[in-house]
């Protein structure tokens, strides 16, 4: 298989922090230094990480930071192959075969599988544009293995056959983010094809800078407050772990509310914010004097 160059994004890794941090993403080290190397190597970035951790956020910032197109395949049970790559429009095929009709169908039969039928999936779409494009694999962990396999393939290989018109092939390589919540483990087979970064939850310093990086009518002590809180909430044996985005949303609601720290009764009465399960919160409201600045 030719490796074909990749398109240098970013001509460091204190770059790439610079710039996700300008698009208001505060990148640890190492994921900042994973991002460096996928791009400047041209490999697909496998994502894992419980919900939550801003995954499939890394493959927004970045179509917004190299100006290229986002293609978002989102994966779920029971998703094929012709829904990732393309389909025949057939109601215009057919509608296009009754106009022929009444002329030389027979040498003109070929035309119905032509360009102008053709509706591109994400994947079609994704290798057509090449490196003008970030294609986001999103929870690959909820297809099944089939689909998994295909995948591989069309990630090793940058091109994809029509029959009825032939191969399409990347001129070079779309900027490829793949996303799993580890539902299951994906096969060695992808991630030997992949670089791949783990993104834990943050540290409370670093989930408070996050909060007031993206909310900046939040005060530093509520910040730094709700950090705390929602750091404690995942101890607990909780059903689902709130991440990130949630500890951002409960800050806002917080801020709106007047509350300068998460022992108000504003933070009481606002739990759903944070914790999105119902046999959570009841965990939660049971521990609060341990979980609240109180």
């Amino acid at each position: 298989m030719a490796v074909m160059p990749a398109v240098v994004r970013f001509p460091s890794i204190e770059a790439v922090e610079e710039a996700l941090r300008s698009d208001n993403y505060l990148p640890d080290r190492g994921l900042a230094t994973a991002i460096f190397l996928a791009l400047t190597m041209g490999r697909p970035l496998l994502l894992e990480g419980e919900p939550g951790v801003g995954k499939t956020e890394v493959a927004k910032a970045l179509a917004r930071l190299t100006g290229t197109e986002l293609i978002r395949l989102q994966c779920y049970e029971g998703i094929d192959a012709g829904q990732a790559l393309y389909e025949w429009d057939y109601s215009r095929q057919l509608l296009y075969a009754r106009a022929l009709q009444e002329g030389d169908f027979g040498d003109r039969v070929s035309e119905l599988y032509g360009p102008e039928f053709l509706v591109e999936r994400a994947l079609l779409r994704a290798i057509r544009a090449g490196g003008e494009c970030v294609l986001l694999i999103d929870e690959l962990d909820r297809s099944d293995d089939e689909f998994e396999a295909f995948l591989l393939e069309i990630l090793s290989d940058n091109s994809i056959t029509v029959p009825e018109i032939g191969t399409i092939t990347a001129q070079t390589p779309p900027i490829v983010i793949i996303t799993s919540n580890r539902t299951r483990e994906l096969h060695d087979a992808l991630k030997r094809r992949c670089l791949f970064h783990w993104i834990d939850f943050p540290t409370p310093e670093r989930e408070a800078q996050i909060i007031r990086l993206r909310s900046p009518g939040v005060s530093d002590q509520l910040a730094d407050s709700v950090a705390r809180a929602v750091a404690r909430m995942r101890e607990l044996d909780l059903i689902k772990m709130p991440g990130a985005a949630e500890a951002i949303d409960w800050a806002q609601a917080l801020a709106l509310l007047g509350a300068d720290a998460v022992h108000s009764d504003a933070a009481r009465v606002s739990l759903g914010w944070v914790i999105k399960n119902r046999d959570d919160q009841r965990r939660v409201e049971q521990q609060l004097a341990g979980l609240f600045d109180e």
